[in-house]
Formats: structure tokens, sequence, C-alpha cells
């Protein structure tokens, strides 16, 4: 079984910074990809950022320049670095991965439980 745990949400004041952090552990052959979406109150999840094993970088438009991915292959960890902040970004923060358990598995997506990031004005 694979887990992805997430760390790193809190209450914030607009302008300020957090940094999440979410952890790969179980039976892991190989990490494709890994990524980050939010889901605000009464909005669809949408995909905020994605970092393949190879380091290339996909930002949704709103937080291009203000987020920054990034991963520790080592570790089987992603980052995400959300500076300035705004109100429009408080959600839930998922993190996803596309793992292969084994050398025969196709990637399979998993999902960690969230965490919250609110971004008070």
């Amino acid at each position: 079984q694979v887990q992805l745990v997430e760390s790193g949400g809190g209450l914030v004041q607009a302008g300020g910074s957090l940094r999440l952090s979410c952890a790969a552990s179980g039976s892991i052959f190989s990490i494709i990809a890994m990524a980050w979406y939010r889901q605000a109150p009464g909005k669809q999840r949408e995909l905020v950022a994605i970092i393949t094993s190879g380091g290339n970088t996909k930002y949704d438009d709103s937080v291009k320049g203000r987020f920054t991915i990034s991963r520790d292959n080592a570790k089987n960890t992603v980052y995400l670095q959300m500076d300035s902040l705004k109100p429009e970004d408080t959600a839930v923060y998922y993190c996803n991965a596309n793992i292969r358990a084994t050398m025969l598995d196709y990637g399979r997506d998993y999902w960690g439980k969230g965490t919250l990031v609110t971004v008070s004005s």
C-alpha cells in the first residue's frame, strides 16, 4: 500500500507564505509525477502545480510567479512553496502522485487526505 501524508497547512495573512510538504511511503518502485491540487468551498478540485520525475513543472495561471513546486526524489517528497498568498488561495490542498508499485505495474494515482490553507485578508 502507498500512503501520501501532507503537512504544512495553516492560517496566514494575505501576503504571507506557507510551505506544504507531502511524503509518499509504502510499496514504491517509482514515482512518475507528483502534484498539488486544491479545492475551495463550493468549487471543484483544481490542479495547482505538477512536477515530473525529471523536474519539469507546470502551474495553473493563478499561481504562476507566486508558488513553486519542487521534489526530493530520494525522500519521495514533494513541496509547494506558496508566497504572496491571497484570500482566494484559501482551500484544502491535496497531494497527488502517480506511482508504480512494482516494475510490472503501470502508474496509479494516489491521494493524500488534504491540508487546509486559510488566507485572511
